[in-house]
């Protein structure tokens, strides 16, 4: 999948580059996918992202195509169902908080009509275009990240600081942080 084109840094093999060219940095206003996402980011938290992209369509088969419904009526057995499940991140705090996590994105969807509605009201409904040359001007987290973590934090979220947020912001496209060199930076915008 090498070819000539100007990438942000981080894709370099081709599993990264598939999902930097595809997803990375796209508008996502689908529940489901965003659901997705949390799930992914919260597992990835202290991991590379490369080892859940290589974990991707095992975590769609434990936790049930993502379904949210599905999986906030997880019990104790099932938890330890998945601790022995060597395809995902076999972390007992991860993994329950995927459980917790979609019970209080269920009520979130009830409040809010829709998780999509909720998230993307932080950013008023359309992307942060950010302008950046190099990955080393790439921040971790901003002010909208921060006011994410804690709106998520006091609705009983775990695995969603800030950085994670962060993360989430831009896998999830509320914020387009790929390079001005990068060919998607111009697509997306």
């Amino acid at each position: 999948m090498q070819d000539k084109k100007s990438r942000c840094g981080w894709a370099k093999n081709d599993l990264a580059i598939h999902y930097h060219d595809t997803e990375w940095g796209v508008p996502l206003h689908d529940d489901k996918k965003l659901f997705e996402f949390l799930i992914l980011e919260g597992a990835q938290a202290g991991l590379s992202w490369n080892t859940i992209l290589r974990k991707r369509e095992n975590y769609c088969a434990a936790f049930d195509d993502f379904d949210a419904e599905k999986v906030a009526r997880y019990d104790e057995s099932k938890l330890n169902e998945l601790l022995l499940d060597k395809g995902i991140i076999r972390n007992r705090l991860k993994i329950a908080s995927a459980v917790s996590n979609a019970k209080s994105y269920l009520k979130i969807k009830d409040e809010f009509d829709s998780f999509d509605l909720y998230i993307w009201s932080f950013v008023g409904g359309k992307p942060i275009i950010n302008a950046w040359k190099t990955s080393a001007e790439v921040p971790t987290k901003n002010f909208v990240s921060d006011a994410i973590s804690k709106d998520l934090k006091g609705r009983e979220f775990n695995f969603v600081g800030s950085t994670i947020m962060y993360a989430f912001m831009q896998a999830c496209g509320l914020v387009n942080d790929h390079l001005t060199i990068c060919f998607r930076y111009d697509e997306i915008k």
